[in-house]
């Protein structure tokens, strides 16, 4: 699959990118500026030479892209959504964004009283499918490929099929997706990742995580 990371020069987009191309989809490597996708994907290409890596700008990356992967700071979303939103028309967008206030360990609301994702369903008018996936995991491991991730991935949206993709990359990522429901359900998802982070200052540590239990390993 053709996957387009906006806003993957950052750790999380730039991570999972890296583990999708280990797995064989293309990857390319957007960003504002043409100059710094070119250069995080010639980052990406020595760290995996086999790999289908291009970098640019936000714009050429969605419209080259089979499918979408949002990975910018939630106050970027509005912005970046608006110069690539007739590129994303038919296609699914996966946002891992998680919206947080000037600390980051309390929980931030958004005073539309939504989430992220359902932010960008609206903005993009229904003609692009959103899924929310990725809010809750550590971006510190993502580039050690033998590293088995432990924490499960949280998948929200109002269509199966498309949850179906976004469980598909979870697995190609190395990690366990679960089908947590509808989009509103992000909600809850955004919001567990300041409670997370909050886990980690105090307990000293960089990746605490999720676990779903009484599940099959399938999720």
């Amino acid at each position: 699959m053709k996957i387009a990371i906006l806003g993957g020069t950052g750790n999380e987009g730039f991570g999972l990118g890296y583990r999708w191309a280990a797995a064989g989809h293309e990857i390319i490597i957007g960003s504002r500026k043409t100059e710094k996708g070119e250069r995080a994907a010639a980052d990406m290409k020595s760290r995996l030479p086999e790999g289908k890596i291009s970098g640019t700008n936000n714009l050429a990356a969605a419209q080259q892209a089979e499918l979408a992967v949002l990975s910018v700071p939630y106050w970027a979303q509005a912005g970046t959504l608006d110069t690539v939103k007739e590129a994303l028309v038919d296609k699914l967008l996966i946002t891992v964004i998680a919206p947080s206030g000037e600390k980051k360990s309390r929980v931030h609301r958004l005073e539309s009283g939504l989430s992220a994702a359902e932010e960008a369903q609206n903005q993009l008018d229904g003609v692009t499918r959103v899924v929310a996936a990725f809010q809750n995991i550590g971006a510190h491991h993502l580039l050690d490929l033998e590293r088995q991730m432990d924490c499960d991935v949280l998948v929200c949206g109002d269509k199966k099929a498309d949850k179906m993709i976004a469980l598909q990359l979870c697995q190609d990522a190395g990690l366990r997706g679960v089908n947590a429901g509808a989009l509103q359900n992000a909600r809850a998802a955004e919001e567990l990742t300041a409670v997370l982070i909050a886990i980690n200052i105090i307990h000293k540590v960089k990746s605490a995580g999720i676990r779903i239990t009484g599940l099959s390993n399938e999720g």
